[in-house]
């Protein structure tokens, strides 16, 4: 690497290179197409990094595309690339969806590099105000993502309109039979290089709570209130819940904030910055946030809705049990997980243990208007007052059955765990048929 990159990286204080680091930056910076398979938080940034900002120069239009799945990872991109290249100055541009576009326009006319998500690119495309012409390295990051979120088909777009004679570099944490046909297909002998992923096994416990349906969120309450924790990830599957259960914690005394697709830009890097300065240390989200984001010391990963297979839990519980440090994993599991709960296990080559569920104290929660006026609340064991309901009652929406945040009827007093050993095929001593386990 040139010095002015190095110089930048011993500003930055790194000791020595991550493993992804140490096998692509050689070949990126040869101009090799280059195939990586690496975990977030391992320093693909600065893999990729070295060779874009090593090759570009100044007021030459736009060499190099970093394409992204998320906002946030691009945004990260652009920090990460404008702290190394600080004593080669060039200008970067930042692109994506949810802020006006008239910035990005004036920006990408003077970009020597450009960071963006695809929508946002393939608007600028049809606008023709961003110009391909000069590219001559394109980088897919979080490739195995932008897939599963559905851009396939605007990926092929933006790579068709980048010029042939180019330098193609790919970071994915998957080898997915998808990731390898478009590499295949767009790809120049590609080099291919990968490095285990930055969790230890050994510092993760893993566990797993079977809850009765009316405990679910009780038990995260008490779980929070009672571990030993630092910063904090609690993980849903819809954008409703994830509101709903930051708010309800913040009802409860616990600091939490909500990140996910439906909030604009500006409130979801405002909720990053809380976050990565701990000033609120419980962040609930959807899987918006499990990827490409390099969020440091996480302590605790709880699972309050359970993912739909094994691959999606892994990326969750990467977030913790980092850099030496322990973590702990944790799945909440009422009867409308035990679907998801099986396809994770039958995906995963380990067991996760089941944890003893403690006594735990009623927590109380509060319903939004549009969700009771909507859900008919206020049902067949369903809870009281204007604007609080207790988990359960057999109503739809909020807290009630199985569709709901709770499901089940809640009383008064301390409640144990009482409900069936979970059994992954749904049989077994107490289980459930599997025709009964509905989410």
């Amino acid at each position: 690497m040139i010095e002015p990159i190095l110089k930048a990286i011993n500003d930055a204080k790194f000791e020595k290179p991550s493993l992804i680091q140490e096998k692509a930056i050689p070949l990126a910076v040869a101009g090799k197409d280059v195939m990586a398979w690496s975990a977030t938080g391992s320093g693909k940034t600065l893999a990729f990094g070295a060779a874009l900002i090593q090759r570009s120069e100044r007021g030459k239009g736009i060499q190099a595309l970093v394409l992204t799945p998320t906002r946030e990872l691009a945004e990260q991109n652009g920090v990460e690339l404008q702290r190394f290249s600080r004593y080669k100055p060039l200008s970067i541009a930042v692109v994506y969806g949810g802020v006006g576009i008239n910035p990005q326009i004036h920006a990408l006319q003077r970009a020597d590099l450009v960071v963006g998500t695809p929508g946002r690119i393939l608007d600028h495309m049809e606008r023709r105000t961003i110009d391909f012409r000069q590219v001559k390295m394109l980088v897919l990051d979080e490739a195995d993502r932008m897939l599963d979120m559905g851009f396939i088909d605007d990926v092929k777009m933006i790579i068709s309109a980048c010029p042939k004679a180019r330098q193609t570099m790919l970071f994915s944490a998957t080898k997915s039979s998808e990731v390898i046909s478009l590499a295949r297909r767009y790809m120049n002998e590609p080099l291919e290089v990968s490095a285990e992923s930055n969790v230890d096994p050994s510092k993760l416990e893993q566990v797993y709570y079977d809850v009765q349906d009316n405990l679910k969120f009780s038990l995260l309450v008490h779980l929070l209130k009672n571990e030993q924790a630092g910063l904090v990830m609690v993980f849903c599957n819809s954008r409703r819940n994830a509101d709903f259960v930051a708010s309800n914690l913040c009802n409860v005394g616990i600091d939490a904030t909500a990140i996910h697709g439906g909030l604009s830009q500006d409130k979801r890097n405002r909720v990053l910055e809380q976050f990565h300065s701990q000033r609120v240390c419980v962040m609930v989200c959807t899987d918006v946030a499990a990827r490409g984001l390099d969020i440091k010391g996480v302590s605790h990963v709880y699972n309050y809705d359970i993912p739909p297979d094994g691959k999606q839990y892994t990326h969750r519980i990467g977030r913790t049990a980092r850099a030496g440090k322990e973590g702990k994993a944790v799945s909440i599991l009422a009867s409308r997980d035990y679907d998801n709960f099986t396809h994770v296990l039958n995906d995963l080559p380990y067991k996760i243990k089941r944890a003893e569920t403690p006594y735990v104290d009623r927590v109380a929660f509060q319903i939004p208007d549009r969700d009771r006026r909507s859900s008919g609340f206020g049902g067949r064991g369903g809870g009281h007052g204007r604007s609080f309901g207790r988990e359960g009652g057999r109503g739809r929406g909020w807290g009630g059955g199985r569709s709901g945040d709770g499901g089940g009827s809640e009383r008064e007093g301390s409640f144990r765990q009482g409900s069936r050993p979970y059994h992954p095929s749904g049989r077994g001593p107490g289980a459930r048929g599997r025709s009964s386990m509905r989410h």
